[in-house]
């Protein structure tokens, strides 16, 4: 089962519609309104980004590699789809979810090292936090994900197809950016990750690799307009061509420019012969578009304020 995403638990029990996901994240702050109230926190792609950030920290220090951290961050989307964050201590739960995390993805931290370096990375009177407390934090984790700790990630899709694609290193560079982007969204927990890798290709295909986030306001429609077009285009123009020999005088911009559409004909090319989602991919691309326009309002000091505060008001830190 774990070879197979079709039969996993992930798909089984942990892909969702978007209805569905906002209906259980409505439920839980239906049953914790009287928290919801007193503590009000930033919007979920804020705490997102400001959880990530953390992860990304407490796993440098441990030497943690991307795929131990992007299962972690599984984790945190699934527990806190179950529980209410205001129940919680966020700051444990990052480094449980850790702690977790490297043992299923075969990296595994000493458990006395782990809180060591937490202790160490976030304020005492945030975190007290040792071994036992980390141990309980751990079997709660597994209990509200029913065990189902098995995660496959986009990493591999995206491997795979590098080189059909022809992608440079720099366009590689970027989807892999994209996808480590993406779990900061709720994309993982909506569409599998054959579907979130091949997004990241076309993105990366369709913008110049400077930053995922770039022009922001017109990546989706590049996106988008790039496989309307070139799925029109690719019947005619696979197989065939000695285009290139009648452009040997072009600058080296154009001949790099009709690389580009070349690779995304290719692409087009490649999602004709598929059953791929189409529409979950223009979603995909939508939902990271969006992402990106929120991460520039994105406000550190503010959303760690708000987290500290609900967390040392009902003696999270201390309980």
């Amino acid at each position: 089962m774990a070879a197979n995403y079709w039969e996993s638990t992930q798909r089984r029990h942990w892909q969702f519609s978007k209805d569905e996901l906002a209906q259980m994240r409505e439920k839980l702050e239906e049953s914790e309104q009287s928290l919801v109230q007193m503590f009000p926190l930033p919007q979920l792609r804020h705490l997102s980004i400001y959880f990530n950030q953390q992860l990304g920290r407490l796993g440098k220090r441990l030497g943690v590699r991307q795929q131990a951290l992007a299962t972690a961050q599984i984790y945190l989307k699934r527990f806190y789809c179950k529980v209410e964050i205001r129940r919680t201590n966020p700051y444990l739960v990052i480094a449980t979810a850790l702690y977790l995390a490297c043992k299923m993805e075969e990296c595994p931290q000493h458990i006395r090292l782990v809180v060591s370096e937490a202790r160490s990375l976030w304020p005492v009177d945030h975190l007290t936090l040792d071994i036992s407390r980390l141990g309980e934090c751990e079997f709660f984790m597994i209990s509200e994900m029913h065990s189902h700790l098995i995660v496959h990630q986009p990493y591999r899709t995206l491997a795979s197809l590098q080189s059909d694609f022809s992608l440079s290193q720099d366009e590689a560079n970027l989807a892999l950016a994209i996808v480590n982007d993406h779990y900061m969204t709720d994309l993982p927990l909506l569409y599998p990750p054959h579907v979130i890798a091949l997004t990241a290709i076309l993105l990366a295909l369709v913008l110049r690799p400077n930053s995922p986030g770039g022009p922001a306001a017109n990546m989706a429609a590049a996106a988008t307009a790039a496989i309307a077009q070139a799925q029109a285009q690719a019947p005619t123009r696979v197989g065939g061509g000695n285009s290139s020999q009648n452009n040997s005088g072009a600058s080296d911009k154009e001949k790099q420019q009709e690389g580009r559409v070349s690779k995304v004909q290719r692409y087009a090319a490649f999602l004709t012969e598929s059953v791929v989602d189409i529409e979950g991919m223009v979603d995909c691309t939508q939902e990271l578009i969006s992402f990106y326009e929120c991460h520039e309002q994105y406000n550190d000091k503010i959303t760690r304020e708000q987290i500290n505060r609900f967390v040392k008001a009902r003696g999270l830190d201390k309980a």
